[in-house]
């Protein structure tokens, strides 16, 4: 029977935080909670799902990117390969991190997404670079957080990415100056268990920069330590004959992204969504669906695998957003499991909710449209671009992929299978898990990665990123600050491939800035061609979300001891904003690890069936919870944030008593809150945007 190797998952996903002791590691399942791990990277034993997600000093846990090797089989099984395998002699992982993100362009909206064609690139859109007084090639890389490659094999062993475990590489590069935030100098760590599997941690969700931020995008001179890269690894095993020992070199990839605050709700259009949405159209990897440019009519999706999920992941929304019409539709208010006559008018009415996805060169009215019979049409979410007038380029609202909406179709015409789906390959299965935990849509720029994602050139297969080059190549020539990894060359006539840093340079700069202010969006629904007007969103407009499952915007509070909720200043059960007392960007720049997580609290049988997703471990201490009557009085008259007949605020007290701060932080002298300008609301909808 034959076999091959290969790194599982493909592309791993680890996650900012600021405990510099405390680490997990991400979820194997969509949805699913992260798994605990002892201090040196083993799992638990017996396996055990992380609750908790902040130390005993009230900082975030990182989540690490968990990276194994597989042999799989012709017929689907598989068998892991670790140092205690038969034969295995050695097994040696690289990564290098990198973020690319200050000498890329700005971010401006769909502009620069080639899929639109080459005369939307930036150089055609006229984009200015970020930190565009900086013109010479080599200080242009030197806006690149590079620290170089990082190896490790064997058994428990540990490299810190830091500035000073950079020194013997020729092209490190870290920021020199941070008058506001912090100064970068790590990325994280790389680490094995005591099996030799490989555990990235990213960076500590610092970020730093010497002006002032205004925008969702960020601003010049500013870092983060958000990255991403490649991840290889070398396994030498002896040979039975006697002969040279066998030598297997096999790629994978990690991102490093923001906290994920509600690790059990699920979006719409996930990453994973949309990476194999543009596997199955645009790389043919699955002919029996997609084949000679169209989908297949007479193929049938399996609903388990395919149909449920979108009919589930709305009414899920209803933890972190205020989405009634999203509950009235999840799930159906039938069997969507009956593919008789009965309910196939219902089914059809079904579909009918949801918006028709234009083609990606072509955004057309149909992406656009809001109200279906009266009804507001599916996914409430945000377009990738209804913030910018850009006529060619506008995107009001979120659609399902391609792919989703064509298995919706197939199902509302009874064209469905009902039986268990076919088991796919651990991978597969893993590599899934880990971009379906993250955003795959709308893309402005996004959460973790943006449109760049739906490009087909960075990949050498589904959810299989291209490597630009060798580890070893980075030793002689460094990072290329200009080169555009979605671009095809004209020489070999084929995709170059992905950097270090190439999937979050599109990202906002810093990651704070973009997570403050993107939570919902008053979006214009009646002319197709025009988001704004004299900088505001011109109306009629409707309120729509952005990504709520990674940045929450309405939350129930779950304190239920008399001390918590006197912290709190609400009773349980309350609907409250999840960043509330964090009104700047400055403040989330420094707080952001203030913020609390939404975890499920039902611990009986069936939990997953009846879950009650609340708010768990907010910092109160660090916030002074009021309630101001603005009806019946002025500002002045301020009384307990616990009085429900007054309007309910949040302040950060300045400068915050040091009680309030987590064990082992200090008050910056220079503060980025007392001295960033800021925009006071946080929807792109409002005249700071």
């Amino acid at each position: 029977m034959g076999s091959y190797y290969q790194i599982g998952p493909t592309i791993g996903v680890a996650r900012l935080g600021n405990s510099e002791t405390d680490f997990y590691l991400e979820p194997d399942t969509i949805g699913g909670l992260p798994r605990a791990c002892e201090p040196n990277g083993d799992l638990k034993n017996p396996p055990e799902s992380v609750r908790h997600f902040k130390d005993s000093s009230g900082r975030v846990k990182r989540q690490g990117a968990y990276f194994r090797i597989y042999q799989i089989y012709d017929d689907g099984t598989s068998q892991e390969i670790t140092l205690h395998s038969p034969g295995v002699q050695s097994i040696e992982w690289t990564v290098h991190l990198a973020n690319k993100k200050a000498c890329w362009y700005n971010f401006s909206g769909l502009q620069g997404n080639l899929l639109y064609g080459q005369s939307n690139s930036y150089v055609q859109k006229e984009v200015p670079l970020r930190n565009a007084t900086v013109t010479d090639m080599d200080k242009r890389r030197d806006l690149i957080i590079d620290p170089g490659p990082r190896t490790v094999s064997g058994s428990h062993q540990h490299k810190p990415i830091d500035k000073p475990s950079s020194s013997d590489y020729a092209f490190k590069s870290w920021p020199e100056t941070a008058v506001y935030g912090d100064l970068i100098v790590s990325l994280g760590d790389i680490m094995t268990d005591e099996a030799g599997r490989l555990i990235v941690l990213g960076g500590f969700g610092r970020s730093g920069g010497d002006t002032s931020i205004t925008s969702f995008a960020g601003a010049d001179t500013w870092h983060d330590d958000t990255s991403d890269g490649p991840v290889s690894c070398v396994i030498i095993i002896k040979n039975p004959l006697h002969e040279a020992p066998v030598r297997i070199e096999l790629n994978a990839w990690c991102i490093v992204g923001s906290p994920k605050f509600a690790p059990e709700v699920v979006n719409i259009v996930t990453l994973d969504d949309t990476m194999y949405d543009t596997a199955i159209r645009c790389l043919e990897t699955n002919k029996d669906i997609f084949n000679n440019g169209q989908f297949n009519p007479a193929f049938q999706p399996n609903f388990k695998r395919d149909i449920l999920p979108i009919l589930q992941r709305p009414g899920g929304y209803r933890w972190v957003a205020n989405t009634p019409s999203m509950n009235s539709l999840s799930p159906p208010p039938f069997d969507p499991t009956d593919k008789s006559d009965q309910t196939a008018s219902l089914r059809v009415a079904y579909l009918e909710l949801f918006r028709i996805p234009s083609p990606q060169d072509s955004i057309g009215a149909a992406a656009n449209d809001l109200f279906t019979h009266g009804f507001p049409a599916m996914p409430l979410n945000s377009g990738s671009n209804s913030v910018f007038n850009q006529p060619e380029l506008i995107d009001k609202f979120l659609t399902l992929t391609e792919t989703q909406y064509f298995f919706l179709s197939q199902w509302s015409k009874g064209l469905f299978d009902t039986g268990e789906p076919k088991q796919t390959d651990i991978v597969t299965a893993l590599t899934q898990a880990s971009m379906g935990n993250c955003v795959g849509g709308p893309f402005c720029p996004g959460i973790e990665v943006t449109w760049s994602t739906r490009n087909p050139h960075i990949y050498a297969g589904n959810s299989v990123i291209r490597h630009r080059h060798q580890s070893d190549y980075y030793n002689t020539h460094g990072l290329n600050p200009i080169e555009d990894e979605t671009q095809v060359h004209l020489a070999p006539h084929a995709p170059a491939g992905c950097e270090p840093g190439d999937l979050t340079k599109r990202m906002a700069i810093p990651w704070q800035a973009d997570f403050f202010q993107c939570s919902v969006q008053y979006i214009n629904f009646t002319n197709p061609n025009v988001n704004k007007g004299d900088g505001i969103p011109m109306p009629p407009t409707y309120y729509g979300y952005w990504w709520p499952p990674q940045s929450p915007w309405q939350v129930i509070t779950g304190d239920l001891t008399q001390t918590g909720q006197a912290l709190a200043g609400t009773p349980a059960g309350f609907q409250v904003m999840f960043t509330r007392g964090i009104n700047t960007f400055s403040q989330m720049i420094d707080y952001w690890h203030y913020m609390g997580f939404l975890v499920n609290q039902n611990k009986g049988k069936h939990a997953d069936l009846f879950p009650y997703i609340v708010e768990q471990e907010r910092n109160h201490a660090a916030f002074v919870a009021a309630a101001v009557a603005v009806a019946v009085g002025d500002a002045s008259n301020v009384v307990s944030g616990a009085d429900q007949n007054f309007a309910n605020s949040w302040f950060l007290p300045a400068p915050i008593p040091q009680h309030n701060l987590g064990a082992g932080e200090k008050v910056k002298k220079k503060r980025s809150g007392e001295a960033v300008r800021f925009a006071t609301a946080r929807q792109r909808g409002r005249q700071d945007s």
